[in-house]
Formats: structure tokens, C-alpha cells, sequence
């Protein structure tokens, strides 16, 4: 770490504009590098250190102060107002989807820095509800070029995603990733500059495009790697406006919601689901309508709004029961609208702290899930009953579903998977004292997965 030859005195003012110790916003540039996948020792000396213009933050610290300092102020704040721009970490930005996707895929392959070190944040939640779609429109259609592309090119993107949707469900989002990310960037992006022969197949070719990115963005949710997962679902949504401002926009407001909820970040969730469901009610099909709902459900669990929450819970099992017509593959990706509807309904009644109702739920999703298509799903839903039983001081049978996760989760490339092991290690560690059977063994499993 290079020393500064004079303190940083905007980094000064950003804190004591927050009102934080020095000791208080460690901890929580600490916490948010902890959602990006990365543990790292920062404390309150540091922070001096930082503020004195003795060290800079090494490697993506930076981001995780700007964004722990946002946090707090409830707005973005960004490295140049803290005086710690560093273009070689920053995420380029164009008005033109089709550039970001390309760009975005490049990195992923060549393994540029600037992806890798790119952190979530709660304030890119909130991009679509200021996004302007119709000069985006003007910019993408202004650069059209000659090619003339068909409905066949846009089916065989279609059909690659699908392939290695279903590969990622058994594998992890570490199996094809530079495949699909290249794909992505070289043949599928550059697809979109091209005349179409109507607007019905522009639409579809920028809905086939979205879904990949959608993809891409998964994969690296499912292998921690938040920041550039969430770019990924944010090009997802642009895109996904050109094929459909309703329905499609709508469930990508959704999938950003989603990855917010999962790293337990709920900040613009609640008024981001709304504007999708705004957006997506009277456009899109029952199934869909019970995901935007049940996804609207979770985002008051996790504010605390538990009235509003059974209120979602119950209009999405409304929804489930009309099936007024086929699913669009853009929500079909997150597999059967049952399974998911049961399976974020267990996770809504886990913030209620409803264990015996989250328990039903995750043993009502394991039956409408294939359990060789969706092999990582019941790997991770089984952890999950694992700690409902827990819970309820269930010790065998939640050693029973834990080990069953341990079994279906070898070989699988995914964080996820990962995480859902070491969490169960401290109440093992307890299960072992109390010679619960089986305890000993998941142990030893759970150590060797993790080693």
C-alpha cells in the first residue's frame, strides 16, 4: 500500500458527515465484504490509517467503504467523493446494453480486473426505477447496422441458454462460465446491432440476449461473486426493456430484488418489486404474477412489515391457483412457479421465525422440484429443512437432511452450496457434544467439502 502525501480529508468529512466511529464503520466495511465473498481484517486503525493518508485500501476495501459509508448516509457515495478513485477498479459505463453486455462478457474472459474486483451495492438495486428506457431505445436503434439476422439465429441463443441452464442447475454456476460470458459477448450481443424483418423478432432477439445475461449473472451469484453478478442483471434489465417494458423488465426488477434479499440487504426492494409489479400485473401470466408476489412477500419479511408480508404471501398462492396460460421462458428459468413460490415462502416464514410453517414449505418445494433437474435446488432446499428442524430442536432429523444436502452437493462448483456447509458446522459442533447420532460423521463430511 502506497503511502499518500497528504490526509484524506473528504474520506474525513464523508465520516463524520455518517456519525460513525472509526471502529463502527470497520465493522461494516467488514460485513459488506463478507456479502462480496471475501473476508478481511479491517479495523479501526485502519480506518486511521485510511483517513491520515498513511495506507489506501487494498483491493476492493475501497468499494466496500464507499458502499458501507452509502449505506449509512441512505444515499451513493461514491471513491471520488471519498478521494479514493481508482480507475483501474471501476466498472465501465454505456448508455448501450449491447456495449456493457460485450464489455462485460470481454472481462469475464480475459479475467479483467475491473469485473473481479467489483462489489455489490445497495444503491444499484435502485437502477431500474430511475433507468430512461426511451433514450436508451434511441441510442440502440440509431446504431443498427445492415446485417440482416432471422428468427434462427435468435433460437439458437435460446437453445445455448438453455443448455447450459440446465448444466448449471446439476454442475454449479462454476461449470461453462467463461463459455456462456464469451458466448455472450462475442456471438449473442453483437446479434442485437443487426435489422430484423419485424418488431415482433427484435423483441424476441433482445429477450433471448437478456436471458443469458441472466445467466451470467446467476452463475456468479451462485459462485459469491455479487458485484458482477449484479452488472450482469442490470444490463439483464435494459435489455430485457427493448423485449418486453412489462413483463420481462418486470421479472428482472425482480432477479436484482432477489440477489439483494438473499445477501440480506433489503434496501429499495419493497418500492423495486412494486414498480415490477406496477409494471408487470395485467401483462404477464398467473405462474409469473405468484413469483413477482412472493418475491414482494420476502421484501416485507425482511423489513420487518409482517402484516403487508402475509398479505403477498396470500396473493401469490391466489395467483399459483388461476394458471390462466403458458409461462414465458423468461420466468421459466427459475424452474416450476410452485417450487419457487414454496420455497421463498419458507424463506419468508423464516424471517416471521414460523419454523413448523417453514419446514411444511421446504418439504412442499422438495416435492415439486425434479430432482435430477434440479439437483442443486433440493441440495440447498434440504440444508434449509436442516435448519427449520433445528430449529425446533429436531437434532436428528435435522442431521438426516443435512446430510442428505452433503450428498447431492458433491461436485458441484457453487458457493452457495458452500456456505449452506459451514453454516451448519457450529450447532454440529454442539450435536457432537451431545452424541447426537450421525453428528460426528456429517462433521468429518462437512470439513472434507470445505477443505
Amino acid at each position: 500500500m502506497a503511502a499518500l502525501s497528504r490526509p484524506n480529508v473528504r474520506l474525513r468529512e464523508a465520516i463524520s458527515a455518517s456519525g460513525h466511529t472509526y471502529e463502527a464503520l470497520a465493522r461494516c466495511v467488514r460485513r459488506v465484504a463478507a456479502e462480496n465473498g471475501e473476508i478481511i481484517h479491517t479495523n479501526k486503525s485502519a480506518v486511521s490509517h485510511w483517513v491520515k493518508g498513511t495506507r489506501r485500501p487494498a483491493g476492493r476495501t475501497g468499494q466496500y467503504l464507499a458502499e458501507a459509508l452509502s449505506r449509512r448516509a441512505a444515499r451513493t457515495i461514491t471513491l471520488a467523493e471519498i478521494g479514493l478513485r481508482d480507475p483501474e477498479t471501476a466498472v465501465p459505463e454505456d448508455s448501450d446494453p449491447v456495449v456493457t453486455a460485450t464489455d462485460l462478457g470481454r472481462a469475464d474472459v480475459e479475467r479483467r480486473r475491473f469485473l473481479a474486483v467489483a462489489a455489490f451495492t445497495t444503491a444499484g438495486v435502485a437502477m431500474p426505477l430511475a433507468y430512461d428506457q426511451e433514450a436508451t431505445s434511441r441510442i440502440l436503434r440509431a446504431r443498427t447496422r445492415r446485417s440482416l439476422v432471422g428468427a434462427e439465429d435468435v433460437e439458437v441463443v435460446r437453445q445455448i441458454t438453455a443448455a447450459f441452464s440446465a448444466a448449471d442447475e446439476r454442475l454449479g454456476g462454476g461449470h461453462g462460465l467463461t463459455t456462456v460470458t464469451a458466448y455472450l459477448a462475442d456471438t449473442a450481443a453483437p446479434v442485437l446491432r443487426a435489422r430484423f424483418t419485424s418488431d415482433a423478432l427484435r423483441r424476441n432477439a433482445f429477450g433471448a440476449v437478456a436471458e443469458l445475461a441472466y445467466l451470467a449473472g446467476w452463475k456468479h451469484h451462485d459462485l459469491g461473486q455479487e458485484g458482477a453478478a449484479q452488472r450482469y442483471y442490470q444490463v439483464g434489465y435494459q435489455l430485457a426493456c427493448e423485449a418486453g417494458p412489462h413483463g420481462h423488465a418486470a421479472w428482472m426488477m425482480r432477479a436484482l430484488a432477489h440477489q439483494a434479499l438473499s445477501l440480506k440487504q433489503p434496501h429499495h426492494c419493497v418500492d423495486l418489486v412494486e414498480g415490477a409489479l406496477s409494471r408487470g400485473l395485467g401483462h404477464v401470466d398467473s405462474q409469473t404474477e405468484a413469483l413477482l408476489h412472493i418475491t414482494h412477500a420476502r421484501a416485507f419479511a425482511a423489513t420487518a412489515e409482517h402484516p403487508a408480508a402475509a398479505r403477498a404471501l396470500l396473493a401469490a398462492e391466489d395467483a399459483l391457483l388461476r394458471e390462466d396460460g403458458p409461462q414465458p421462458s423468461f420466468s421459466l428459468v427459475s424452474g416450476p412457479a410452485a417450487g419457487t413460490v414454496a420455497s421463498h415462502t419458507a424463506r419468508t416464514l423464516t424471517d416471521l421465525a414460523d419454523h413448523v410453517g417453514t419446514e411444511q414449505q421446504h418439504r412442499d418445494a422438495l416435492v415439486r422440484w425434479d430432482p435430477k433437474k434440479y439437483k442443486r435446488v433440493h441440495a440447498l432446499t434440504h440444508a434449509d429443512l436442516g435448519d427449520s428442524l433445528a430449529a425446533q430442536a429436531r437434532a436428528d432429523e435435522a442431521v438426516a437432511a443435512w446430510t442428505q444436502a452433503l450428498t447431492l452437493m458433491e461436485g458441484m462448483a457453487s458457493d452457495r452450496t458452500r456456505k449452506a456447509i459451514a453454516s451448519i458446522r457450529s450447532t454440529l459442533s454442539v450435536y457432537q457434544r451431545r452424541k447426537v447420532p450421525g453428528a460426528v460423521e456429517l462433521a468429518r463430511r462437512a470439513r472434507e467439502a470445505l477443505s
